[in-house]
C-alpha cells in the first residue's frame, strides 16, 4: 500500500513508517519538525527514514490546508496514520492555541483529505487522557469520556468525534487508537523516562509527582507500534450499538467507526518504574516529591480486551525489559 504517515520525525511515528517500510509499503511522511522540542533529535529519526527505499519525506504543517490537500492530489495514498499533534499535557497549559491549531485544525485537513480522495482507511491517534475524571478502572472504550482534565485531552476527544461524524456522513473507515503512556528508544526528551534518566545521570535531583504513588500502563513502544500496524490492516465496518438504547462509545452502531485502548494490562507505581530505571543505569536518583499536579490523573489501567479480541494483539513488554532498552539506546545516543 501507499500510506500517508504523518509525525514521522515523532516518535511513534518514525517508528510505525519503519515497520511500514520493512513489510514493503510506501511511506509518505509528513512532519513540520517544529522546536517544541530538540529538533536535532527529530532530524536524527528522520535520518533513519529518508535512507530506506519507500520512504518520500513533505516538511509542512497539518494546519496549512493547502499543504495537506496537496499531498493526497498528488501521492494519492490509500490509507492514512494520523500521528502529528502537539504532544504534552502540561505545555497546553501556556499554549492553548498551538494545540487547537495542530490537533483540532490539522485533523479537520486530514480528514477532509480522506473525504475526497477516497481513502480505504484512517487510523489516529487519541490518548489514555481522554479518560479523565474517570475513576473506574481498568479504563474501558465502553465507558463515557465527557470530562476531560486538560485541554489535551479536549482535542484528542475532539478528534474522536470529528472522525465519528466523517464516518458516519461520508462512509470513510476510521479507528481512534487511545495510547497509553508510551516509552522507549528514540522517545521524547519532555516525558518522563527521558527526563529522569538525564537528571540522574547528571547527578541532578528528579520531580517525582504525587510522591510516585500513582500507576501507569506504561507501554513499550514497539507494542504500540504493532497495534498501530495491526489496527490499520483492520478497517472496521458498521457494528451493532451497544444497546438497544444508545450507541455504544467505541463502536457507534451507526458508522464504520472503532476505538481501541493500546495500553499494557499491567499498571506500575512510578516509585517501582524509578526504581527499575536506577537499576539499569547502576545510580541512585536523588527524588524531590511534590504534589499531584494540576490535571494529572492519579492511576490509569488499559482495559484491551477489544485490542486482543479484534485486532488479534495485546502489549507484552513489561517494564524491566523496556526501560532496559531505553537506556541501552540513550547510553549509545547521547554517548554517556
Amino acid at each position: 500500500m501507499t500510506v500517508l504517515v504523518t509525525g514521522t520525525a515523532g516518535f511513534i511515528g518514525s517508528h510505525v513508517a519503519q515497520v511500514l517500510l520493512a513489510r514493503g509499503d510506501e511511506v509518505i511522511g509528513f512532519d513540520n519538525l517544529n522546536d517544541y522540542y530538540d529538533p536535532t533529535l527529530k532530524q536524527a529519526r528522520l535520518a533513519r527514514l529518508q535512507v530506506l527505499p519507500g520512504y518520500t519525506h513533505v516538511t509542512a504543517d497539518l494546519a496549512d490546508r493547502a499543504a495537506v490537500e496537496s499531498v493526497f492530489t498528488k501521492y494519492k495514498p490509500q490509507r492514512v496514520v494520523n500521528l502529528a499533534a502537539q504532544a504534552g499535557v502540561r505545555y497546553a497549559a501556556e499554549n492553548p492555541h498551538v494545540y487547537v491549531s495542530s490537533n483540532v485544525t490539522g485533523f479537520l485537513h486530514v480528514l477532509e483529505g480522506c473525504r475526497h480522495h477516497g481513502i480505504e482507511h484512517l487510523v489516529y491517534a487519541s490518548t489514555s487522557s481522554v479518560y479523565g475524571a474517570n475513576l473506574k478502572m481498568p479504563f474501558s472504550e465502553h465507558s463515557p469520556t465527557e470530562h476531560p482534565l486538560t485541554l489535551y485531552a479536549a482535542t484528542k476527544k475532539a478528534n474522536e468525534q470529528m472522525a465519528h461524524s466523517y464516518s458516519h456522513l461520508y462512509g470513510i473507515p476510521t479507528t481512534g487508537l487511545r495510547f497509553f503512556t508510551v516509552y522507549g528508544p528514540w522517545g521524547r526528551p519532555d516525558m518522563a523516562l527521558f527526563l529522569f534518566t538525564k537528571a540522574i545521570l547528571a547527578g541532578e535531583p528528579i520531580k517525582v509527582f504525587n510522591h510516585g504513588h500513582h500507576k501507569r500502563s506504561f507501554t513499550y513502544v514497539d507494542d504500540i507500534v504493532e497495534g498501530v500496524v495491526r489496527a490499520l490492516d483492520t478497517v472496521p465496518g458498521k457494528e451493532p450499538a451497544w444497546n438497544g438504547l444508545a450507541p455504544d462509545p467505541a463502536t457507534s452502531g451507526v458508522a464504520p467507526y472503532r476505538i481501541y485502548n493500546i495500553g499494557n494490562e499491567q499498571p506500575v507505581q512510578l516509585l517501582r518504574y524509578i526504581e527499575v530505571l536506577e537499576q539499569c543505569l547502576g545510580k541512585k536518583a536523588t527524588l524531590q516529591l511534590l504534589p499531584l499536579q494540576a490535571g494529572d490523573v492519579p492511576d490509569t489501567e488499559a482495559d484491551v480486551s477489544d485490542l486482543i479480541a479484534n485486532v488479534g494483539y495485546r502489549p507484552s513488554v513489561n517494564v524491566e525489559e523496556g526501560v532496559g532498552r531505553f537506556v541501552a539506546w540513550y547510553r549509545d545516543y547521547y554517548k554517556v
